[in-house]
């Protein structure tokens, strides 16, 4: 019997703490809202508590998801966490998001892609279901928080990143819900955008800490201001013709919540209008591997779709640089 890797809920949580623009105005000491709204779309971001940890905001994106599915965590096989900012550097946060859910029979991974992780493993759970009949339900959740590793006096950064954690349940079922998917990457620029402290590369000694701080995101190297919009068309086109689809036969695009001027100029590359796309960063700030999740589970809430039957394409990239996309039918 064949098994087809289906979206059956989804779920988000957002943390309660908001820090607008005009805040970032008086942190940073300089006007950067008017540009923020401008060139990115940002107005404001949410930043986790002194006492959360990116397993806890999982954990309640991932209670909302299983509880929508109805299903219970112990029927849950596998979990698959898309995270770079992890609880630890090891073991993965996965196994912690096991043990707070009390998922007892699923195995755990996580999956380090930077913000095209989630996509990334969302193409995996289907592979998954596809080839052994033993995973019926499988958790993948994005979360992040990357306001724990910023300094807030630096405008790249500071402007940017958020916190939150969004979730799916994917099941097995007898109709085809994953359609295609396709990874790329372009590994010469791994050391332009992440956090270059803390592994073996550049460990967290007294050493080190005395001389750069604590570990922390930055932009260390240029890289092309129009990566995105330079990859983005030619994957998603790449992806929806292996899915056997047109453009036009997509519903919802939904793409990495960076920047909002870079989403409505790939839609105008693709001859798609801005209401198949939805968008969340003007409110909650970029949420990296969860912000696709969150958008998702957002646009359902607002009735924006997608409805049973729509066709949805993720599209995803991150520090690495890595990419990924895939097709789904809802």
């Amino acid at each position: 019997m064949t098994h087809y890797a289906q979206i059956i809920s989804t779920g988000r949580y957002i943390p309660e703490k908001i820090i607008t623009n005009t805040d970032l105005n008086q942190m940073l000491g300089e006007d950067v809202d008017a540009w923020l709204i401008a060139n990115v779309g940002i107005r404001a971001r949410h930043v986790m508590a002194e006492n959360e940890t990116t397993s806890d905001l999982i954990v309640a994106a991932s209670r909302q998801a299983i509880e929508r599915a109805g299903i219970a965590p112990t029927d849950l096989n596998l979990i698959i966490v898309a995270t770079d900012t992890p609880d630890y550097i090891s073991p993965a946060t996965a196994s912690v998001v096991q043990a707070k859910l009390g998922a007892a029979n699923a195995g755990t991974f996580d999956v380090n892609c930077a913000c095209a992780a989630w996509v990334t493993g969302l193409d995996l759970a289907a592979r998954y279901i596809a080839t052994d009949p033993d995973y019926r339900h499988i958790l993948v959740a994005g979360g992040y928080g990357m306001t724990k590793f910023l300094d807030w006096r630096d405008k790249y950064t500071a402007t940017l990143f958020a916190d939150g954690a969004g979730a799916v349940i994917v099941r097995a079922g007898d109709a085809p819900g994953f359609l295609a998917g396709k990874l790329v990457a372009r590994g010469e620029y791994h050391d332009a955008l992440g956090i270059y402290t803390g592994g073996t590369y550049r460990p967290a000694t007294p050493e080190v800490l005395a001389q750069l701080g604590k570990p922390r995101v930055q932009f260390v190297k240029k890289f092309p201001a129009t990566f995105n919009s330079d990859n983005w068309p030619p994957l998603v086109r790449a992806v929806v013709a292996k899915a056997g689809l047109t453009l036009d036969d997509i519903n919802l695009f939904l793409f990495t919540q960076l920047n909002l001027r870079t989403i409505e100029f790939v839609m105008q590359n693709l001859g798609q209008p801005m209401s198949k796309t939805h968008w969340v960063m003007d409110k909650w700030g970029y949420l990296g591997s969860a912000c696709i999740p969150a958008a998702l589970d957002d646009a359902l809430e607002r009735g924006k779709g997608p409805k049973p039957g729509d066709n949805v394409v993720f599209c995803a990239s991150g520090g690495g640089m890595a990419m990924a996309a895939s097709v789904w039918r809802m």
